[in-house]
C-alpha cells in the first residue's frame, strides 16, 4: 500500500511520465501507418489477409492485457514498484520492432506474412508490458482532479510529437534508400531506438514521489483471474464502462483513418510526400491545442470538453468526402481542424481515467489501478485493431489491387472511392456513436473532488 502527501506535481515528474508518451506514441503511429501498406504493397500480400494478420497480433494484446494489469497490481503490491514489466517491455520493443521490418527479400507473400505475424506479436507483448503498468501511474503519481489533467495534457503533448515525428519521418526514412526493403529496416531501426529510449525515461523518472513494500501471499495471477478482476471492474463501475466504449470506438475511427492515410497520399492525392504533408497538419494545430483543451476542461469538466474535441474531429472528417469529387491541397485544412480535435480525444479521456479510478477505490479499496489499465489497454488496442480490419474489408470488397515491390498497378475507381469513404465518411458516423456512450458518463468535478484528501491511497 502506498501512501503519498501531495503537495503538487515535480516538473521532473512530469516530464519524465510525457517522455514514456515518445515510445507509445512512436509503436501506436508508425505499424498503424505503414504496416498493411508494407504488406499490400512490398511483400504482395492480398488486403483481406494483411487485414487478418495485424488483427491477430492486436487480439493477442487483448488477451494478454488484462493479465498484464492484474500482474502489474500483484508486482506493486509485493515491490512497491511497477518498473520491472516496464523496463522488461522498454528493452525489448526495439529489437523485435526491426525484425517486424525486416522480411528476407524473395520470400513468398504468404511466408513473408507469417514472418510479420510473429514479429508484430513479439513487439505487442512488449508494448503491452511497458503501456499496461504506464496507463496506471497517472492514478498514484496526481491526486487531484486538475493536477491529473496537468500530468495527462503534457504527456498528449509529447504524444503528438510523437506522432509528427514517426507519422512524417517514419516514411521519410523509408524513402532515404532507392531499394524500399533496405528504406524499411532503416526506418525500423530508428523507430525502434526512438520508443526504447522514451520508455526507459519514464521507467526511471515516472514514479510516485513515495514507494513502499507490502507483503503479498497471493499466487501469480492467472489468465483467468486476470480477465476476472478486468471484468468484475467493468461491471462494478459505469463510468469506466461509458468511457472505454468511448474511446474503444474512437480508437476504431482513428485506426481507420490512420491506416487509410497512406492510401489517400498515394491513390487520392497522387503523391508519396502528401502523408508528410498530411501528418504536419494534423499534428501541428494538436501541438497548440493540448493545453487548450486542459483550459477548457478545467472551466466546464473533462467529459464536456470530450464531447466538444470529438464533435469537432467528426465534423472535420465529414468534409473530407469532398475528395470524391476534386481532391488536392484544400484537405489540409480539415485535417488541421480534426488535429485540433484529435488532442481533446487523447488528453481528457486520459484524463478521465485516473478520476474512475479514484471512485473506484472509494468502494473497493486502492491498488487496482493496473487491472483497469489493462482493460483500457486491450479496448485501445481492439479500437486501433479493428480500424486496420475495416480498412482491409473496405479495400477487398471495392477491389483494391495488391503489387510487390515496384510493381505498377492501377487502382479502380471503385477502390479509390472506398479509400476516401475510409477517410472521410466511415470514421464520423463511428465518432458520432462514440457520443452517445460518452452521454452515459455520469462523474463530475464534484463526484470526483469529495473524494480528494491531503493523503491519497493507492
Amino acid at each position: 500500500m502506498i501512501a503519498t502527501t501531495r503537495t503538487g506535481l515535480p516538473r521532473r515528474t512530469i516530464a519524465g511520465y510525457a517522455a514514456g508518451s515518445l515510445g507509445t506514441g512512436g509503436f501506436a503511429t508508425l505499424p498503424g501507418l505503414v504496416l498493411v501498406f508494407y504488406l499490400t504493397d512490398t511483400l504482395g500480400v492480398a488486403a483481406l489477409f494483411a487485414g487478418a494478420l495485424v488483427t491477430l497480433a492486436k487480439i493477442w494484446d487483448v488477451l494478454i492485457d488484462p493479465l498484464i494489469g492484474a500482474l502489474s497490481d500483484r508486482w506493486l503490491r509485493r515491490t512497491g514498484s511497477r518498473r520491472a514489466l516496464m523496463l522488461l517491455g522498454a528493452c525489448t520493443i526495439p529489437l523485435f520492432f526491426v525484425l517486424t521490418f525486416a522480411v528476407p527479400r524473395g520470400l513468398a507473400p504468404a511466408w513473408a506474412g507469417v514472418w510479420v505475424l510473429v514479429a508484430f506479436l513479439l513487439t505487442a507483448t512488449s508494448f503491452s508490458l511497458f503501456q499496461v503498468p504506464y496507463i496506471a501511474l497517472p492514478a498514484e503519481i496526481a491526486g487531484s482532479y486538475d493536477e491529473r489533467t496537468r500530468l495527462l495534457t503534457w504527456r498528449v503533448v509529447v504524444l503528438t510529437l510523437a506522432i509528427l515525428l514517426f507519422g512524417a519521418g517514419g516514411p521519410a526514412l523509408r524513402h532515404l534508400v532507392k531499394d524500399e526493403y533496405v528504406g524499411y529496416v532503416v526506418m525500423a531501426v530508428v523507430a525502434g531506438v526512438l520508443i526504447g529510449f522514451g520508455m526507459l525515461v519514464a521507467v526511471f523518472t515516472a514514479v510516485p514521489r513515495h514507494e513502499a513494500r507490502v507483503e503479498e501471499t497471493d499466487a501469480p495471477p492467472s489468465l483467468r483471474a486476470g480477465y476476472s478482476e478486468g471484468l468484475a471492474a467493468l461491471r462494478r463501475s459505469a463510468p469506466f464502462r461509458a468511457l472505454l466504449s468511448t474511446f474503444l470506438l474512437q480508437g476504431l475511427a482513428t485506426g481507420l483513418m490512420l491506416a487509410s492515410a497512406n492510401y489517400v497520399a498515394v491513390w487520392v492525392l497522387h503523391s508519396d510526400d502528401a502523408l508528410t504533408f498530411l501528418f504536419v497538419a494534423l499534428i501541428a494545430p494538436a501541438l497548440v491545442c493540448a493545453p487548450l483543451w486542459g483550459l477548457i476542461a478545467r472551466r466546464i469538466g473533462k467529459e464536456r470538453g470530450y464531447a466538444m474535441a470529438s464533435a469537432l474531429f467528426g465534423l472535420a472528417a465529414l468534409s473530407l468526402t469532398g475528395m470524391l469529387f476534386s481532391a488536392g491541397p484544400w484537405v489540409y485544412l480539415p485535417v488541421a481542424v480534426a488535429g485540433a480535435g484529435y488532442a481533446g480525444m487523447q488528453s481528457l479521456p486520459m484524463a478521465m481515467l485516473p478520476d474512475v479510478i479514484a471512485h473506484d477505490a472509494l468502494s473497493q479499496g486502492p491498488g487496482r489501478a493496473g487491472t483497469f489499465g489493462g482493460m483500457w489497454t486491450a479496448g485501445e488496442t481492439t479500437g486501433m485493431a479493428l480500424g486496420a480490419t475495416a480498412l482491409a474489408v473496405v479495400l477487398a470488397v471495392s477491389g483494391y489491387t495488391e503489387s510487390v515491390g515496384s510493381a505498377a498497378v492501377t487502382q479502380s475507381p471503385a477502390a479509390v472511392v472506398g479509400i476516401v469513404l475510409s477517410f472521410s465518411l466511415v470514421p464520423t458516423i463511428i465518432i458520432a456513436i462514440s457520443l452517445v456512450t460518452l452521454r452515459r458518463y455520469r462523474l463530475r468535478r464534484s463526484d470526483i473532488e469529495a473524494l480528494e484528501t491531503p493523503e491519497v491511497i493507492a
